[in-house]
């Protein structure tokens, strides 16, 4: 027996204190609660904890292996640094949804059972989806309404596969599954949703920018590397993620080029980093996996940082347009060097933690001879140098000024970023602090001659690229459009199947409503009232009067033997008594 909790439950339950609390307490009371989370996750050994009998299947809620601790170490680690960033935001639902979120997020990574990772992975979408609510304008709600029907839709895939696999195997455990049975392929898609795949990736850019400054820094970590790690648990080696992956780090970034709203921008480079781990998977070796853990542990800094950036700006100036920004170094110069370090991360710059991550990918997929998938990584990390690492800091603080006068956000936002970058750079100096904690033994070397030649070219090319495309006007000038993507089939999709499934059975009410009422009601109401007239009159009252007169005529006849006389009476009685006597 061992003295500690499931790590989701101090989350979880947590939460539900927040709205109770104001004042210093609230504060010291937010951010003690990842640290009281992380320090209960140290002190519990690995191996399997938490077991519950639940209808004769054993639901566990602590798997604890080396696999699940880097995303459990890394996601307490982050829910330290939202809280800390968003300290000052006097908002319930908002503070109450990231740590339901986060608790929820962290029941999915370290559940053994199916039963109890789809109850988790629903609670995901609770507190995700008001997370996106809590900034209360007309586009969160519509974008949250959206958000919810994909991931409720995707969680209905999800509980199918898994029932489909109960059903043919008898088990509940959650663990490598392969896509040798139809309940597996159902899983597969169900993960994919939240893993944001091609087609099914829409809801990610139309949600996160609509959240609070930063409400968009938390959602950026738990719902995609969540599933990236229920993919890494249950089908590495999975030869179709290396293609969906491939096509993953390829396609957001067309989108990312003529975005001007700046948080869509890092939604769809959020997409094209999580390819990464994709292909990773599809991959499945060990040096792989590793590799997609530890991108999905920086990942998560560098991406978060780029996210308080942009907050940042967005709470001290309410703006987020590319369009309307720029010349804010001046201002915000603690701000600007921050989102140039996460630029750099994520631009898998050597020194920087994305240098360290995508290199394993890189060579892993290179190692396997996936020709394909490699250049596809290439192409993704030299769009992540030009666009995220180029555009978002240079649009935003440098560039063309915009006139706008505005200061530094609170201190504990510029802690929280700064102990974020401080991370980025530590990790990418000192890499062996993140070997420790990967699933497997590490003996990669990234600081080779090779890999800093390769990646100082990919540089000098997407650089050199870059300035031919500004100077020759090849480069899309940042507009204020509105561009489409597959979201486009559920927002006019949903209206066009209201409108589909409303107006027949408007149509249909109101003809063939009305012929009924003519040929059928009508008739059918006088043909009733006859029958119930002819049925009262004849038959019941009929019964009712024949009745009566037999009584009548009963009593005309009897009364004639009331004469008075005894001796009448007792002559009757003994008759009567021999005629009992004879039938008897």
């Amino acid at each position: 027996m061992i003295s500690t909790v499931p790590p989701a439950l101090i989350f979880v339950f947590g939460a539900f204190l927040v709205p109770l609390l104001s004042g210093n307490a609230r504060r010291n009371y937010l951010l003690l609660l990842p640290v009281i989370g992380l320090i209960n996750l140290f002190s519990t050994p690995v191996g399997t904890h938490w077991v519950v009998n639940f209808l004769d299947f054993d639901l566990v809620f602590g798997k604890i292996d080396k696999l699940s601790l880097v995303w459990g170490y890394i996601f307490h680690i982050i829910a330290f640094l939202s809280v800390l960033y968003a300290i000052h935001v006097k908002n319930n639902l908002e503070q109450w949804s990231t740590f339901f979120y986060a608790g929820s997020a962290l029941g999915v990574v370290f559940s053994g059972d199916l039963i109890s990772l789809f109850c988790f992975w629903e609670m995901m979408t609770i507190g995700s989806a008001c997370l996106i609510l809590a900034r209360r304008t007309k586009k969160s709600y519509e974008a949250a309404f959206r958000y919810t029907l994909v991931h409720v839709a995707g969680g209905l895939i999800l509980l199918a596969g898994i029932v489909m696999h109960i059903t043919a195997t008898g088990s509940v455990e959650f663990k490598h599954l392969g896509l040798d049975s139809p309940g597996a392929w159902f899983i597969f898609i169900g993960f994919g949703v939240n893993c944001a795949w091609p087609i099914l990736h829409a809801w990610l850019p139309d949600a996160y920018p609509e959240a609070t400054f930063s409400g968009s820094v938390v959602l950026s970590t738990f719902t995609t590397k969540t599933a990236v790690y229920v993919l890494a648990r249950s089908f590495a080696g999975a030869d179709p993620l290396i293609l969906i992956g491939a096509t993953m780090t390829v396609f957001p970034i067309f989108y990312a080029l003529v975005e001007n709203d700046l948080r869509k921008v890092l939604s769809y480079s959020l997409i094209d980093q999580v390819g990464f781990m994709v292909v990773g998977i599809g991959v499945g070796t060990e040096l792989a996996l590793n590799g997609v853990a530890a991108h999905a542990f920086c990942h998560i800094l560098y991406k978060a940082l780029l996210f308080m950036s942009l907050g940042s700006v967005l709470h001290m100036t309410g703006k987020i347009k590319a369009t309307e920004l720029g010349g804010l170094y001046k201002y915000m110069p603690l701000t600007s060097i921050f989102c140039m370090v996460g630029a750099a991360s994520i631009a898998g710059l050597p020194f920087f933690n994305g240098f360290i991550s995508k290199t394993m990918i890189i060579d892993a997929a290179a190692t396997e001879h996936y020709s394909l998938a490699w250049l596809a990584l290439m192409f993704a990390s030299a769009s992540a140098i030009i666009i995220p690492g180029i555009k978002v800091p240079y649009l935003t603080f440098f560039g063309k000024d915009s006139g706008i006068t505005t200061s530094e956000p609170p201190h504990n936002m510029v802690l929280a970023m700064g102990i974020t970058a401080f991370l980025c750079v530590f990790v990418g100096i000192i890499p062996s602090t993140l070997y420790s904690i990967l699933p497997f033994p590490v003996t990669y070397e990234p600081y080779t001659i090779a890999h800093l030649v390769t990646k100082f070219q990919l540089l000098l090319f997407a650089a050199v690229a870059c300035m031919y495309l500004m100077k020759s006007g090849i480069y899309p000038e940042e507009k204020k459009n509105i561009y489409l993507d597959a979201d486009w089939f559920y927002r006019k999709g949903g209206k066009l199947f209201v409108m589909l499934a409303r107006n027949p059975v408007e149509v249909i009410d109101k003809h063939f409503g009305d012929s009924y009422m003519t040929i059928i009601s009508k008739p059918g109401l006088k043909l009733a009232q006859a029958v119930w007239k002819f049925f009262d009159v004849a038959i019941v009252d009929g019964l009712v009067n024949l009745t009566a007169r037999v009584a009548r005529d009963c009593g005309e006849h009897i009364r004639h033997y009331q004469t008075g006389h005894v001796r009448n009476y007792a002559l009757m009685m003994v008759i009567g008594f021999v005629l009992i006597l004879y039938f008897l």
